[in-house]
């Protein structure tokens, strides 16, 4: 185990809570400060510690996917500038919900419940109200607490924050990271649909055990790693000798140029790589070490998952799509909508870029409603625009022109729908894949 792996695993086997440091680390581990302070640096983005200003770097509970809707307190720390007045032990606890304590104590009561936030000023009866509830506390205005108050955190092990910002800012700026976490959640990364039990082979394996789990395990293509379990490559069925090398080692044989992903990657580049490369199987490697295998067919289950989910949170491409209209037609699409404020440029006329993204990601839903399969954007050509100005009512014609087993274009034309003026032409190409 390396002196890096050593660190990862000693801060792993932290107690949730425990605030860590370079210089103690170095010393516990007995290793250099730097080597230290790359391994912290690798632990936060593996989400096992996190860096809270004026407190330092704390040990957390590492967040899974299916929680990410929810923000820890030590987040929320960083999210609002805030300063931590007590309770810090609970910093690694998730916030459920917030809630703004602009009511009677009586009134407050009822909303509270535990691993919620109050939103509150210099209220010390709502903090203590809040604290018996189980509920963290967040004070605005910049304001303090008592000692009493602090000392009651510290024994509920339940954060109390202060920030400078009113309430209505620091509302919104919670309320906005929960959002963006909530289209986080949307995205599907490889890890979600990795196979971590993979059979592989080693470099100082022979070509007859190779055959052996390939046969065994049904894939066409095996991982091969070193004996620190790293990636070093990869050997198929075609790679493979013919009859007599069984005593040879696989080393010699396998391919070294190896296709991979991390266990971060989003499956939607994943199937780029697939189809750009034709490639069934993707070693998925983590620090590159092996830690999984994904397929083709894994991903493009994933995908259709993924269209079949609406998004939870708003994304530009919904802000800017959400007052258009489609009806069907031969052949294609028309779409109906109007140039709206944050669609403008700053010389006043609609951006180009919006223009663009409109008319890619019509034709590419004209696509998905007419075909109902998985697509992946080959190239996008615009060929002709001209400016239009705020409030323009606007039609947009997806037409496909050729369609084949493995490519389908669609032309894609923008009219005002006032004077009939051509205001934009687009040509797009897609690659179709299948299981």
């Amino acid at each position: 185990m390396t002196k890096h792996e050593e660190i990862i695993k000693y801060i792993t086997n932290l107690k949730i809570g425990t605030k860590i440091s370079v210089r103690t680390i170095a010393n516990e581990l007995n290793v250099s400060e730097g080597t230290a302070y790359r391994a912290i640096k690798d632990a936060e983005n593996m989400g096992l510690v996190s860096a809270v200003p004026r407190i330092g770097t704390v040990r957390i509970e590492k967040m899974t996917k299916r929680n990410i809707e929810k923000l820890t307190y030590a987040e929320v720390v960083n999210i609002v500038d805030g300063q931590v007045l007590g309770g810090r032990e609970g910093l690694h606890k998730t916030l459920n919900k917030f809630m703004i304590g602009a009511m009677t104590i009586d009134a407050m009561e009822k909303y509270m419940s535990p691993g919620n936030l109050l939103i509150v000023g210099n209220r010390e009866e709502a903090q203590k109200l809040a604290l018996d509830k189980e509920c963290a506390v967040l004070i605005t205005g910049g304001f303090g607490c008592s000692d009493e108050i602090k000392q009651y955190a510290n024994q509920k092990q339940l954060p109390i924050i202060s920030c400078s910002y009113d309430t209505f800012t620091t509302a919104a700026l919670i309320n906005k990271a929960l959002a963006e976490n909530l289209i986080k959640k949307d995205i599907i990364l490889v890890e979600d649909i990795m196979k971590t039990d993979v059979a592989f082979v080693t470099t100082q394996d022979d070509v007859g055990k190779t055959r052996r789990i390939i046969k065994e395990a049904n894939y066409d293509l095996l991982p091969v790693v070193d004996e620190h379990q790293k990636l070093v490559g990869v050997i198929s069925v075609n790679d493979l000798p013919h009859d007599g090398f069984d005593d040879e080692k696989v080393y010699k044989f396998m391919n070294k140029n190896v296709i991979f992903v991390t266990n971060k990657t989003s499956v939607a580049y994943a199937a780029h790589l697939t189809i750009w490369d034709g490639v069934k199987y993707l070693p998925v490697v983590e620090g590159k070490r092996l830690v999984g295998m994904v397929s083709r067919q894994d991903i493009v289950a994933a995908l259709q998952q993924i269209s079949g989910q609406p998004q939870i949170g708003e994304t530009i491409d919904d802000m800017i799509l959400k007052n258009f209209n489609f009806e069907e037609i031969d052949n294609g699409f028309k779409y109906v909508g109007k140039i709206l404020p944050e669609m403008l440029s700053p010389l006043g006329t609609a951006s180009w870029n919006t223009l663009s993204l409109i008319m890619s990601t019509l034709g590419l839903m004209a696509l998905k409603h007419n075909n109902n399969i998985n697509i992946s954007l080959d190239s996008f050509t615009v060929y002709y625009m001209k400016p239009v100005q705020l409030d323009t009512n606007i039609v947009v014609y997806a037409r496909c022109i050729d369609s084949s087993r493995n490519y389908s274009k669609v032309e894609v034309e923008m009219i005002s729908q006032d004077d009939k003026e051509v205001i934009g032409k687009a040509l797009l190409s897609t690659r179709i894949f299948r299981k």
